[in-house]
């Protein structure tokens, strides 16, 4: 295969899913309420506010955000493991294509593979950082309802909790978006249906549904 071809292969792998998260990105500013990102943001606010009106709930409140902690690790060591094996993978063309001269030569393997790495480093950052606020959260839920710690720090819980149910949703998808690109590294065919195919499965995910609550 040529490189023109493989080059239009990768941009198209490339281009099916940007094009898929910018149709995403006009529906969360005109029907936020038709997304489940949307939708499980306000379930996760829904659910702190209620176990803090509930006296006793603390233990319970702490333990289910233990849960989405270990949730949000797995996908952090995870994206350290494919990144460290990208690192691996890519040195080597980055090397050759630095060629004799000094002067980096872009080829479509090389900018996949670059594709790839970002991907990846923006799963870890994304997971680390849900970890991070679901932490902060799991201080706040720990407090004893009523008191006047609790009571002061409610809307920055609410805000924790909201922000690490999107960064955990961010990190688990650009996970996904990982696949493609393999697919693309493979056989530059193969990106295009693979892309296709994984913007046909998360529509699947991002589309709420009332009568089936499916997250992510």
């Amino acid at each position: 295969m040529t490189d023109l071809a493989q080059w239009l292969a990768a941009a198209l792998t490339v281009g099916i899913l940007l094009a898929y998260e910018s149709v995403l990105a006009v529906l969360r500013r005109t029907h936020p309420g038709l997304l489940a990102r949307s939708a499980h943001a306000n379930l996760r606010e829904a659910w702190l506010r209620a176990v803090s009106a509930q006296t006793g709930s603390e233990i319970l409140a702490v333990q289910t955000l233990r849960n989405s902690v270990m949730s949000a690790t797995m996908i952090a060591s995870t994206a350290a493991l494919g990144l460290m094996g990208t690192v691996t993978l890519a040195a080597p063309s980055l090397n050759a294509s630095l060629g004799a001269t000094g002067s980096p030569v872009l080829t479509p393997r090389l900018a996949l593979e670059l594709v790839l790495l970002t991907l990846l480093f923006a799963s870890l950052v994304s997971s680390v950082m849900s970890v991070r606020y679901y932490n902060h959260t799991g201080f706040v839920a720990a407090m004893p309802v009523g008191c006047d710690a609790r009571q002061a720090w409610a809307d920055a819980g609410v805000t924790y909790v909201r922000r690490a149910g999107i960064l955990y949703s961010w990190s688990l998808r650009h996970l996904i978006l990982v696949a493609p690109i393999l697919a693309c590294i493979l056989h530059p065919l193969a990106g295009p249906m693979a892309a296709l195919l994984v913007s046909v499965v998360l529509f699947g995910f991002d589309r709420f549904s009332t009568d089936a609550h499916t997250d992510r």
